[in-house]
């Protein structure tokens, strides 16, 4: 077993027809989808009081990239593109208000191509944006069930639209908790059909809301709010102070003195999230399929509590693109790996092609993540893409970060000795040269919006 998957893989590269490879060789895959979920996980450091054992416990046993990005900072176009296999500007879903189904046939999403390889495809909870949105083939769907009530001592619901309060909810009674006990159940079934099981939690998203207990972890008086500084706008162009809308939430959320509040709520309903990670790690290790299923965990974009003054997702910077992304193969992956290159996540789509012998489809924009899974050092010489809105793109490599608004505003910064992005170089005259190189990774096609929200701003909702 110890070499089963990196060998079959390797057949699969050198030409067999992996299509039609018997399903009794074929890996299971579980599928973790987590929303909203930024850096602020123990094994990234990126929030010293975080408190994630279970997501960095799954990162000890496989490898874990710590140089992660979506391809777009909103649920609807991330999700919608990760399941493509497709970038936002080829199918032109660029925000969440948008259908993407005008830009993306059902038949091309990795889930369906699953269902036509023989696998039993269940999902469960929010893997597109929405649990009602089931794109693709299912041979079986949960949306999760449960309700909540705020607990007796809420103050109230946050602060304008950043919503935040404790629950009188047991972890039980959470919809998460629902979604993950189907998922357990479906990681006991008996068969000779290998499974792709999708599970998709909801929290960290908004309302920053658990049960009371999950606060209690987090005393207030001790809350360490994120790195910040008042002027860090200051030499951010207009389109970028636009998307950063510093007139708003955080405007809000720093007159009201509710900034500690609103990163414990966070921390806490991460805590929560991790807890049910668990147990799904735990049932897996518990079933008999331990050994033959892939792990794949993930979360959909990043989330900003004031850094630049911004608050949500919805922009291009470190903290809304940065995600957590973790693999966990056996007799590929090694305990302890750590991968440092830039990656998006149109590298998922065919990775899992890859390791499940699936055929490789024609439409794909990404590449396999399999040497680097294999050998987290190897060679990689491809940035990170993101984008946020028509022709709105940055590109990160190891050691930059480079911004180019639809109205040709740049920013530029040099991620070894900056990594907060306070220091926009792009109006200095020193690093031209490097702002060509990076700018030839920029997406040559911009497909026109989708139907839906259009424009460069995300239609912002309390809920989004």
């Amino acid at each position: 077993m110890k070499t089963y998957l990196w060998a079959a893989a390797t057949i699969c590269v050198l030409g067999s027809d992996c299509g039609l490879a018997r399903a009794a060789d074929r890996p299971n895959v579980l599928f973790i989808a987590i929303d909203d979920l930024n850096h602020w996980v123990g094994h990234l450091g990126r929030h010293p009081q975080t408190k994630t054992p279970n997501i960095d416990r799954l990162a000890r046993q496989g490898v874990t990239f710590t140089n992660a990005y979506c391809t777009a900072p909103a649920c609807n176009p991330s999700r919608a593109s990760l399941m493509s296999g497709q970038r936002p500007s080829t199918t032109g879903c660029y925000l969440n208000g948008q259908n993407w189904r005008p830009g993306i046939s059902e038949d091309k999403l990795l889930n369906s191509q699953f269902a036509r390889a023989g696998y039993r495809v269940y999902g469960a909870g929010k893997i597109y944006h929405g649990a009602a949105d089931r794109g693709g083939e299912w041979t079986d769907y949960f949306p999760g069930k449960g309700t909540t009530r705020p607990h007796p001592d809420a103050r109230d619901s946050g602060v304008g639209g950043i919503q935040f309060y404790p629950l009188a909810n047991t972890d039980e009674e959470m919809p998460d908790y629902s979604v993950v006990s189907y998922g357990l159940a479906k990681l006991q079934e008996k068969s000779d059909q290998p499974f792709f099981l999708a599970i998709g939690l909801v929290k960290p998203h908004m309302p920053f809301s658990v049960p009371k207990k999950w606060f209690d972890m987090f005393p207030l008086d001790s809350i360490q709010l994120p790195p910040h500084r008042a002027d860090d706008l200051d030499d951010v162009p207009p389109a970028g102070v636009k998307m950063a809308g510093p007139n708003g939430d955080h405007a809000q959320i720093v007159a009201s003195g509710r900034w500690k509040e609103a990163v414990q709520a966070y921390l806490a309903t991460i805590a929560f999230c991790d807890s049910q990670v668990g147990r799904l790690l735990d049932g897996l290790e518990s079933s008999p399929q331990r050994d033959n299923t892939i792990v794949c965990l993930w979360s959909d974009h990043g989330w900003s509590l004031g850094e630049k003054s911004h608050w949500r997702k919805f922009a291009l910077w470190e903290e809304p693109t940065r995600t957590v992304f973790v693999w966990k193969v056996p007799g590929l992956t090694q305990p302890g790996g750590v991968c440092g290159r830039t990656v998006d996540y149109t590298s998922i789509y065919p990775t899992l092609c890859e390791l499940t012998h699936l055929p490789l489809p024609i439409h794909l924009d990404g590449r396999s993540l399999v040497p680097l899974l294999h050998d987290p050092q190897a060679a990689w010489n491809h940035p990170a893409i993101t984008t946020h809105g028509f022709k709105n793109h940055t590109v990160r490599t190891a050691d930059w970060r480079y911004i180019r608004y639809a109205n040709g505003d740049e920013e530029l910064y040099n991620e070894q000795v900056d990594p907060l992005e306070y220091v926009n170089l792009a109006t200095n005259p020193e690093y031209a040269t490097r702002k060509s190189e990076l700018a030839r990774w920029l997406p040559t096609v911009d497909a026109a919006d989708l139907p839906g929200t259009g424009g460069n701003r995300a239609k912002r909702k309390p809920a989004e």
